[in-house]
């Protein structure tokens, strides 16, 4: 149930309070998904001019702050307040509530490592439970990414501006290989919901194991629907068995799973779509926001959402969109341009162009197995042109095949200690 006007005011006044600034407004922005919270404006103010000055040091790649508004001395920053309906046990609650603990550890833990990558910064944050030991609200206050990125980059399901594409390409290479760094956090890490709460003791810090909302583990009542539709042309392909009894949609899920043992795995946002980006003015630099499913897997995984969701499609294909699409110049030069800036750093692991490509590919199948099962939004025609072309590539088979031989015999290499 969201909470009350009043409700939010008095959240935003105690978190306020922990940084010595008083609360002059607080404003609803938007609900969030399904009703379990909201996002607020809030404008504070202090005569203690230390604080005004540590809030400054945000994670937006610059000296100021993001939300500092020079001319009136306040200081503009985002409260999001999650107050999740009790009661619920299925897992999409339980996902929805996971998310927020990890959003909450990933502004806590990881955010303060990225350098100068542009994201909001948690100057406050709290979490209370009911007598059960769940989560009854949860709140955290956020640095204001507008003032210096005044630009939301796009509504509900809104494309992004070439130039938008291209930095938020950049921005995307540069958090994703910040998993790289010598000296990143060591990480505490969150299974699938229903995995998670099945244990006896389940946790609620730490990245999600596998990034992303979208992937099968987590999924698996959708998959199974899809299985059973016979009038989709998807259900075939994807679902009938070709290794044992595992289908095509198995195997492309156990390659984009991470593991640990790639070198090429990164962090991944999980939620990379035109809502969750702000620009500047000219479109060349960017932030993201909204780190409810970063975790770990393949940056390509990312990216298949991006070009999707929130990339122009003639970016990505001319007029003429036949009824199978081979890789175009559009989506090469975009794919190229990501994995140059992937692996500028000195820390970055040998990633050749056809082990990309492969992931790439996989990655397309596995959010057309997605959207397939749940409903197709954004580029749809491309995107299930592409996967109808990688589905009938007897080469990517092959190598899928080869790389659920080598899945199976590292697990069970794991299992035997040998």
């Amino acid at each position: 149930m969201a909470p009350e006007p009043d409700t939010l005011s008095h959240v935003a006044r105690d978190l306020l309070s922990r940084i010595n600034l008083d609360l002059l407004e607080c404003v609803p922005l938007q609900k969030l998904w399904a009703g379990y919270g909201y996002v607020c404006a809030v404008k504070a103010r202090s005569s203690n001019s230390s604080t005004v000055t540590s809030l400054r040091g945000g994670h937006d790649g610059h000296d100021g702050h993001d939300g500092h508004d020079g001319h009136d001395g306040h200081e503009s920053l985002i409260l999001k307040i999650i107050t999740p309906p009790p009661g619920r046990r299925d897992e999409g609650h339980l996902r929805k509530v996971l998310s927020y603990h990890v959003e909450q550890y990933f502004y806590q833990t990881v955010a303060p490592t990225l350098g100068g990558l542009p994201l909001p910064a948690c100057v406050a944050a709290t979490c209370q439970t009911d007598p059960a030991g769940h989560a009854a609200m949860m709140a955290m206050l956020l640095t204001d990414l507008r003032p210096r990125y005044p630009v939301a980059a796009g509504g509900k399901r809104a494309v992004l501006a070439p130039r938008q594409v291209r930095s938020a390409l950049r921005w995307l290479a540069r958090f994703h290989s910040s998993y790289w760094a010598p000296d990143k956090p060591k990480l505490d890490l969150v299974l699938p919901p229903l995995e998670e709460y099945a244990k006896a003791a389940p946790s609620t810090s730490g990245l999600w194991l596998n990034g992303g909302y979208a992937y099968l583990a987590t999924r698996r009542a959708e998959y199974a629907a899809l299985a059973r539709d016979a009038a989709s042309e998807w259900s075939p392909c994807l679902c009938e068995p070709v290794v044992g009894a595992a289908s095509v949609a198995e195997l492309a899920a156990r390659v984009l799973a991470p593991t640990g043992r790639r070198s090429v795995e990164t962090y991944l946002h999980g939620d990379v779509k035109s809502e969750n980006l702000f620009s500047n003015e000219t479109g060349d630099q960017v932030a993201f926001c909204d780190f409810q499913y970063v975790g770990l897997g393949l940056g390509v995984c990312d990216l298949a959402k991006l070009l999707t969701c929130s990339v122009p499609a003639d970016m990505l294909h001319g007029d003429d969109l036949p009824r199978r699409l081979a890789m175009t110049e559009g989506e090469r030069s975009l794919l190229l341009e990501y994995r140059d800036e992937l692996l500028a750093g000195a820390a970055a692991p040998v990633y050749g162009w056809a082990d990309f490509q492969r992931h790439w590919e996989t990655a397309l199948v596995d959010w057309c197995r997605f959207q397939a099962s749940w409903g197709f939004w954004g580029n749809t025609e491309w995107l299930a042109a592409r996967a109808r072309y990688v589905l009938r590539d007897e080469g990517w088979i092959e190598w899928l095949k080869r790389q659920n031989a080598d899945y199976i015999e590292a697990r069970e290499t794991e299992e035997t200690g040998n």
